[in-house]
């Protein structure tokens, strides 16, 4: 369950599945400028983008959320240029993102709104 409110951003670049907290808090701060214990969630995939974490400070500490698809993989929209290092959805993107569905397939009007580019 997603905390209502919260802003969810994605890295873009692939991660090292295998990197922890201190590295992700990192990474946050390099590529989308925030930080790690803001409130909002931070997205990575892993390089084949059949894995992903999540970063997010719950008010007491980080916490680290990482799931695996058993079949295909997850995507995440197409950022708008090739030097876009993240983006941010709302939270039914990032609920269909975890189910494994191509947010980008569904019509826009159904979705509410585009992601925005950072």
């Amino acid at each position: 369950m997603i905390p209502s409110g919260v802003e969810i951003f994605v890295g873009l670049a692939p991660i090292d599945l295998r990197w922890g907290f201190d590295r992700l808090a990192g990474l946050v701060a390099e590529q989308i400028g925030r930080s790690a214990r803001s409130g909002a969630l931070f997205v990575f995939f892993g390089k084949r983008r059949s894995a992903l974490k999540i970063l997010f400070f719950d008010g007491t500490g980080l916490c680290l959320f990482y799931k695996r698809l058993d079949r295909s993989t997850f995507r995440a929209p197409t950022p708008p240029s090739s030097d876009t290092t993240s983006i941010v959805l709302s939270e039914r993107e990032l609920d269909d993102l975890l189910d494994g569905i191509d947010i980008e397939a569904e019509p826009a009007a159904r979705r509410g709104r585009r992601a925005r580019a950072h």
